[in-house]
């Protein structure tokens, strides 16, 4: 079996305009002094990484992942959450989501989803330049205002939407497949890839491609009220990436899955620091542990409670607790040995 690496944190809920969170020494230093042994990186923030050039320059790869590790750190994966996002907007969503692209590509829908094609595919170069093997991203979503059928959605709609799903998506795929680099799909409510269906779905659609494969968060199973536990079973060989993040369902007489358009505070279903919410982290860790998945453990923070320096503080001990260091032998290995068939004939009374 293998162990889980870690702890590591993922920097998009951290990275900010103030010292030491507005560049990549501050925040390694930030999150090596925490205990933290890797870092997810968002792409996003140009402070920490310029994916352009990542993706022309072996030698700025070089020297980015020596920075890193001149803190005692790796980098475990690159993100495009926000990038592969823009892969699929649904027009009701075109305003609200313009704001994840540069200004050049606003108000031209096309052009913008155009452009996070590109450069999610610059971020697989960067990957592969980086001697990382899984990258972090959204699907993005087409059908996600129809999730709940009222009005009926067409017949033939949810066909269409994943075919074109795929379609997008495929050229990306294969060029992480050249990169030898697995596309990690964060399971999330709005997107189409939300739940094991709709990622079955989209992974008939692409031909089972290898390099579709998931990035595993129960905080969104739990508010969404899915067997997370039983989900690693069904989907363990495709889980290459893992956020470690809390959440709680505390369903009321007066609202439930949906929320009622609350604040977060005030939800049902809430993010919650590790080790605040409802979480099976033993279980998790257990199962992921058993099925050999080779995967970081991640800290994803976001709490509407606690503040982000006492959840980060809290994280990489909380992880290091939960890292189970993999069985090499049999607790009964005392019993076993050679191959003994006259033995074994014996026992059998043959």
């Amino acid at each position: 079996m293998k162990t889980i690496k870690g702890p590591a944190v993922f920097l998009a809920q951290f990275a900010g305009s103030e010292a030491p969170f507005n560049s990549l020494d501050g925040m390694c230093k930030w999150a090596a002094d925490l205990g933290y042994k890797g870092i997810q990186i968002p792409t996003w923030e140009s402070s920490l990484i310029d994916v352009e050039k990542a993706a022309e320059s072996q030698t700025y790869c070089d020297e980015l992942k020596g920075k890193v590790a001149s803190y005692g750190l790796e980098i475990t994966e690159l993100s495009t959450h926000l990038q592969g996002q823009l892969v699929a907007v649904n027009p009701a969503y075109d305003s609200m989501f313009d704001g994840f692209a540069p200004e050049h590509v606003r108000n031209n829908p096309k052009a913008r989803t155009e452009w996070a094609i590109d450069f999610v595919k610059k971020s697989g170069t960067a990957s592969g330049r980086l001697g990382l093997n899984a990258h972090a991203t959204f699907s993005g979503a087409l059908m996600w205002h129809t999730m709940y059928p009222w009005p009926q959605r067409p017949n033939g709609l949810v066909e269409m939407g994943f075919k074109e799903l795929a379609k997008r998506w495929l050229p990306i795929l294969n060029h992480f497949d050249e990169q030898g680099v697995d596309v990690c799909y964060e399971i999330h409510p709005g997107e189409d890839l939300h739940d094991g269906i709709s990622y079955e779905r989209f992974l008939e659609a692409t031909g089972n491609h290898k390099r579709a494969n998931i990035l595993y968060d129960p905080s969104h199973y739990v508010l969404q009220q899915l067997d997370y536990l039983t989900f690693i079973d069904y989907y363990h060989e495709r889980i290459r990436a893992f956020h470690v993040k809390d959440a709680e369902f505390n369903p009321t007489g007066k609202q439930g899955v949906y929320g009622g358009y609350a604040d977060w505070k005030d939800r049902a279903g809430r993010f919650r620091s590790l080790g605040d919410g409802q979480v099976d982290f033993k279980g998790i860790f257990s199962k992921l542990t058993k099925y050999e998945c080779d995967v970081w453990a991640v800290m994803e923070w976001e709490c509407c409670i606690k503040s982000s320096g006492q959840g980060a503080r809290e994280g990489a001990p909380f992880i290091q607790k939960h890292i189970i260091e993999a069985a090499e032998r049999s607790f009964d290995d005392f019993a076993g040995g050679d191959v003994d068939e006259e033995q074994l004939k014996n026992i059998l009374g043959l």
